[in-house]
């Protein structure tokens, strides 16, 4: 490993570390975007690389841009949101070449 994959893999644990630390009191104030994310995790977890580019290109479900009027409209709970699901929706786009 080089260097600068060593400083950015120590920055990931210290990130992941803080983010589970946060994520109970986050549960706490929106136990519904808790599921929510939850939810979002779990379909990106079990997707397939194929699935996932597919449904990249399909427009969202009316559901969908409820869910993501919510955010927008609370940042609060937008960051919160982005926190839980960030990290492991970037590692399986990464997984499967769909981000750099």
């Amino acid at each position: 490993m080089s260097p600068r994959s060593i400083r950015f893999a120590g920055l990931i644990v210290v990130v992941s570390m803080a983010a589970a630390g946060a994520g109970q009191a986050w549960a706490q104030q929106y136990p519904i975007m808790e599921r929510v994310a939850q939810k979002v995790i779990e379909k990106y977890q079990a997707s397939s690389c194929a699935d996932l580019a597919a449904k990249r290109a399909q427009p969202p479900t009316a559901e969908q841009q409820e869910v993501v009027q919510s955010l927008r409209d609370d940042a609060a709970m937008r960051t919160a949101f982005i926190n839980r699901v960030a990290a492991p929706i970037a590692n399986k786009l990464f997984e499967c070449s769909l981000i750099p």
